[in-house]
């Protein structure tokens, strides 16, 4: 099992776009109404002066100076190159799918749904893809392959991905177990030792029982693993390894749409890290449990 502390932050170099999402809950309310019109709207920031984009958010100019510092940028002209760049760059890597814009509408007809989530779920792996730190992945993947036992827990679409992770390592011979109950989870976690890893998974990284049961695992003295679109998270302080993912999330059931397929993009790596760091082994497991259901589907 790696050493304790092994938890790596995500470079600064990730998209504009993408530190404007991870930081949002982290933001001053003020801050939060800039954030969010860059977000939903990123190209105005080609067309506003300082004053107009404080006018446009009903705040301050002192206020948008403190939101580019807060992000990493002294002045806002330097800020709009690179929105403007990822403006370019999502248009280029849209560029095969239907022209949509905003959010999911009352009056939208089937075909814009499935071009909005397309081009959501999308950019959310290639942000995810792009922003993934890959020594953290690297500690990650050494973590579950030397452990004794994975503990996995989530709430809601989280949940979802936590079984997914579960049926995955089972598949090639390693014990895990998804909670799908709180209580339940922090009982398993409080039991758990040093040759043991706890993964939590939470877009917010702020689901108060995800984040105990981190918090329980930790202190019980297994490695711990968040998988997180906020890495300066609650959750993400209870962590020594944290996955931050690059989700869009829409008004329209947030939570549950690009935070799940960036969640699952994650979980993918990981499990294939794992497999391939024991190949012959893992092929094989996952060549015996073929045969055992396909024998069963033969004769029935």
């Amino acid at each position: 099992m790696p050493a304790r502390e092994v938890r790596t932050e995500a470079a600064d170099e990730r998209p504009v776009l993408v530190r404007i999402r991870a930081m949002l809950p982290e933001l001053r309310p003020s801050e939060q109404r800039i954030a969010s019109l860059l977000i939903a709207e990123p190209s105005v920031i080609a067309k506003l002066s300082i004053a107009e984009l404080a006018a446009r958010c009903g705040t301050s100019t002192t206020s948008v100076v403190r939101f580019c510092k807060r992000i990493g940028y002294e002045h806002l002209k330097d800020l709009r190159m690179d929105m403007l760049r990822e403006v370019a760059r999502e248009t280029f890597e849209t560029a095969g799918l239907p022209e949509v814009s905003g959010d999911i509408d009352r009056d939208d007809r089937l075909e814009d749904i499935v071009a909005k989530v397309s081009t959501a779920e999308t950019l959310s792996i290639a942000d995810t893809a792009k922003s993934l730190d890959i020594d953290a992945l690297e500690a990650a993947v050494d973590a579950v392959g030397d452990a004794h036992r994975v503990d996995i827990f989530g709430v809601g679409a989280s949940s979802f991905v936590g079984l997914d992770l579960q049926q995955k390592l089972t598949r090639i011979g390693r014990t895990a177990l998804n909670w799908s109950d709180p209580h339940a989870a922090w009982t398993s976690a409080a039991t758990l030792g040093r040759d043991a890893v706890a993964i939590a998974v939470s877009h917010s990284g702020s689901t108060v029982d995800t984040v105990e049961f981190l918090a329980i695992a930790r202190a019980a003295g297994a490695t711990t693993i968040a998988i997180t679109n906020h890495d300066g998270s609650p959750l993400a302080e209870h962590a020594d390894i944290v996955l931050t993912t690059a989700a869009r999330e829409t008004g329209f059931r947030s939570g549950a749409l690009g935070s799940r397929i960036a969640q699952l993009m994650v979980v993918d790596c990981i499990f294939i890290g794992v497999a391939q760091a024991s190949y012959d082994q893992s092929m094989e497991a996952i060549r015996n449990t073929y045969a055992a259901v396909h024998h069963l589907r033969v004769h029935r």
